[in-house]
């Protein structure tokens, strides 16, 4: 590893990049940057810290991932719509928003209920497994768990996640009509979010605490459904031998257990192209060019 020329390429190619961490067999050896100061936007990645949430309520028995959503949504809401989307809409499991595998829906939800606007979306086939990326996707499963829980779902989040991680200081947003935010909107620091890709590196584990279950993470950092750029778990991809958190304009948390390594860069890049992420994988990794990997 060559932490030095990495840092040394982002200097010279002025990424706007905040701060990275890179963290081998669970210590903390290699920093740059603001990784402690500022609270900075997670945009998508906000995705896999719902996904964690999900799971906890997967561990605490309160919600089947392959029934309905609609099991799980507002009685009301359900009740206004159509017979036709009604039926469209009990084809779609948790499991199918999960893993982003429903066609059609798209990538966000609009006007004063985004609940009605989702449960509006024309499905031309809702039995069809189809890798489409959609926030509305992480919305739903947001509300589901705030119907589930009978509670506000960020306080849950702030609870169950933040406070045994030691995460002090953050932001999230919420929809119009009050619920948790789940597809994009928090913010962290570069420091705390390592935190939450290595309690998946930890397969669960904190300090000694299980907070998630083992079983869980193994589904979430799986492949679950194939894409063009490698697979996708639960709001989680697929990333070389492991897995990765991706946010737009650059915020990743790479996971690679098998090498001992969590590298955690947040930054604000409009570039799309890869030249971070390959300078990532010549100086830390060690690899040479590989195939693009999509941010989102």
């Amino acid at each position: 590893m060559n932490f030095e020329a990495f840092v040394k390429d982002i200097e010279e190619n002025q990424w706007n990049v905040f701060g990275v961490e890179v963290y081998e067999n669970g210590v903390l050896t290699h920093s740059y940057g603001d990784t402690e100061e500022n609270l900075h936007e997670l945009y998508s990645a906000t995705k896999t810290v719902l996904s964690i949430a999900v799971g906890m309520v997967y561990d605490m028995g309160l919600i089947d991932l392959e029934q309905s959503i609609l099991e799980y949504l507002p009685k009301e809401k359900v009740a206004k719509m159509s017979a036709k989307q009604e039926e469209t809409f009990r084809k779609i499991s948790v499991k199918r928003l999960l893993t982003m595998s429903v066609g059609d829906i798209p990538f966000r939800a609009e006007g004063e209920s985004w609940i009605d606007f989702a449960l509006s979306c024309e499905i031309s086939h809702p039995e069809e497994r189809t890798f489409n990326y959609s926030n509305i996707n992480s919305y739903l499963v947001g509300v589901a768990l705030t119907e589930i829980l009978g509670r506000d779902l960020g306080e849950f989040i702030e609870e169950r996640i933040f406070q045994p991680l030691g995460i002090t200081r953050f932001e999230y947003t919420r929809c119009p009509e009050g619920y948790f935010y789940g597809a994009s909107g928090m913010k962290l620091t570069v420091h705390d979010f390592s935190k939450i890709g290595l309690l998946l590196y930890n397969k669960g584990m904190h300090q000694g605490r299980r907070l998630l279950s083992e079983t869980y993470d193994e589904l979430a950092t799986s492949v679950q459904m194939q894409n063009r750029e490698g697979g996708y778990g639960y709001f989680i991809w697929k990333y070389l031998d492991g897995f990765s958190i991706n946010g737009r304009q650059g915020q990743k948390c790479y996971v690679l257990p098998k090498r001992g390594l969590v590298i955690t860069q947040l930054c604000n890049i409009e570039d799309t192209s890869n030249a971070l992420r390959e300078s990532m994988e010549k100086w830390i990794l060690g690899e040479e060019k590989m195939d693009a990997h999509k941010d989102m």
